[in-house]
């Protein structure tokens, strides 16, 4: 038994492969049934010295919008990295595929690595376009097809939910908090990791799932469940009342400071002791104990005004007394903008009736299955939150669940491949390209430009003939006062040819590639799409083969 099936089988799916974290799953076979069928029939026919090319892109952006951000790089390098068939696999496959298979294949099958593959990307944390290829790969024709499906399930995802990310992270504002709080809601543990990970990508400040925290050393956080409130009924069930005052070291009753606190709350708030609830104001004693310093109540158990808040305060105002500062609530329920704004004139009331100005600073966090228009409504309603949790709709990308990354031949042994459709749509755009992104005077991304990887680069200040792949008569000269060359090569000769960034560095450089972005192709809506063209010769060149390979009908 290899290295690989030893940590895929002893416990976690992540296994620590000495340089990078890798995932267990993703191996050789974790691929479609007919990449393995077909590499046969190409090793059959005698094509496994035949060199290809296959390109990587999506055909649409995501959520109605007009930009997508590229992610999952680093775990397809891990993947070509590790890429090898153990014996396990081939003794399934021997079972698995049909009779008749010689075992030749099999023996070929085991000795293939991705050595001979050289991997063209953009940088993770891009922003990326439809029809640019984000990765380009080069190599014998059936390691390339064999990788396809592993590599999309690698990308499309991630690409997708640091998308989705990035996006709440614009409607919300560079000034309040994000937290992704969906591990409970997604499609299963990968499915939360992934999120976990690529949502910290996009935008977001931190996670509540521990394990993503650990192995990403992604900032974890967290408060309290409905569940630790309704646990308690009165305060005679509270079995320690006592806390160390944080200067002093002296112990001290919180519950008597703070039902103190209860009854002067009582006038500020116009709220009436026997209207709250004893059982929360025990559970927030009972919380407050444990974690002082981190102090952050749910206060919707019962009643935000009524309850909640009036309990918090109180608390708070105890474990004030002491030394310690509270963080603030979590409204998990109701009317959240005007709950929020309740909160926050609560808050001013206390810290001016009881002289403790930070309370005006204490943080307001919402949850409640927030998504995208939630937050664009609250921010009309002038909410006061601070720090948004979201779950299902940001882990699930409920308005929109893939992505449509896809994986096409487009030459092989030099010569072009096309693929036609009725569907103009789905013409691949055939050749060995590179790709450039033109820049105005004002920093701002003009147009992205493919070009034959033959044709020489653009070059600044000179007029440039950009051109619809597509449609004839939609042409435009670009003068570009800067001219970035999209692709960096980060794989080649069974290595990874790049300084890979740190998942801070790739959250950095989404904000970095969308400030790139002229503010109409970030709108919410009807954003204004984003141009990509061809050079003048690589549009010849579509149209050409285009003809060479449409059939030509018969009319009778």
């Amino acid at each position: 038994m290899n290295d690989r099936e030893i940590s895929c089988n002893s416990g976690g799916q992540f296994m620590d492969r000495g340089r990078m974290n890798q995932n267990g799953v993703v191996q050789p076979l974790l691929t479609d049934l007919y990449q393995i069928t077909m590499a046969y029939a190409y090793w059959k026919s005698g094509k496994t010295d035949d060199q290809a090319v296959f390109d990587l892109f999506f055909r649409n952006n995501p959520f109605h919008g007009e930009f997508t951000i590229f992610a999952g790089l680093e775990e397809c390098l891990k993947f070509l990295d590790s890429f090898h068939y153990s014996q396990s696999d081939i003794d399934y496959l021997r079972q698995t595929l049909p009779e008749g298979i010689e075992n030749e294949f099999f023996e070929y099958l085991g000795n293939l690595t991705a050595h001979d593959v050289t991997l063209y990307a953009i940088d993770e944390g891009t922003v990326a376009f439809p029809r640019v290829p984000i990765i380009k790969l080069e190599g014998p024709l059936i390691i390339v097809q064999l990788l396809e499906t592993t590599l999309l399930t690698l990308v499309n995802y991630a690409s997708l939910m640091a998308t989705n990310a990035a996006r709440y992270r614009m409607v919300a504002g560079k000034h309040v908090k994000l937290l992704e709080f969906g591990l409970r809601r997604a499609q299963g543990p990968d499915g939360g990791l992934s999120a976990s990970k690529y949502s910290y990508t996009g935008g977001f400040d931190g996670t509540s799932n521990v394990l993503a925290g650990k192995l990403f050393n992604i900032p974890v956080k967290g408060t309290h469940a409905h569940a630790y409130i309704t646990s308690f009924s009165s305060v005679g069930e509270l079995k320690t009342r006592l806390l160390k005052h944080k200067q002093t070291g002296v112990m001290e009753d919180l519950l008597e400071h703070a039902i103190r606190h209860r009854q002067l709350l009582s006038h500020v708030l116009d709220v009436s002791t026997e209207e709250s609830s004893e059982g929360e104001l025990a559970a927030m004693v009972s919380y407050a104990i444990a974690f002082p310093d981190g102090f952050m109540a749910l206060v919707d158990t019962y009643d935000v005004k009524r309850s909640g808040l009036f309990n918090f305060s109180a608390v708070a105002l105890a474990l004030n007394d002491l030394g310690y500062h509270a963080l603030g609530i979590r409204i998990d329920s109701g009317d959240l903008a005007y709950l929020s704004c309740l909160a926050r004139e609560a808050f001013e009331k206390v810290a001016e009736r009881f002289k403790v100005p930070w309370f005006n600073k204490l943080t307001i966090v919402a949850s409640n299955d927030i998504n995208e228009d939630t937050i664009l409504s609250l921010n009309e309603q002038g909410h006061k939150i601070d720090c948004f949790g979201i779950g299902t709709h940001l882990v699930t990308c409920q308005r929109q669940p893939a992505l449509g990354c896809v994986y096409k031949l487009v030459e092989i042994n030099g010569q072009a491949r096309i693929k036609l459709s009725q569907d103009v749509e789905k013409v691949t755009m055939p050749g060995n390209k590179n790709a450039y992104r033109l820049y105005s005077a004002d920093g701002h991304a003009l147009i992205d430009l493919l070009q034959k990887d033959s044709e020489l680069p653009p070059a600044v200040g000179q007029k440039v003939l950009c051109r619809h792949p597509f449609q004839e008569s939609k042409r435009a000269y670009v003068i570009p006062s800067h001219v970035e060359s999209l692709y960096k090569i980060y794989w080649k000769a069974g290595k990874i040819c790049q300084l890979l960034p740190t998942l801070e560095q790739v959250r950095e450089k989404v904000q970095i590639s969308l400030k790139t972005l002229r503010n109409d192709h970030k709108r919410t809506l009807n954003p204004t799409p984003y141009k990509v063209a061809v050079s003048d010769n690589l549009y010849n060149f579509i149209h050409d083969l285009w003809l060479q390979n449409a059939p030509i009908g018969e009319l009778s």
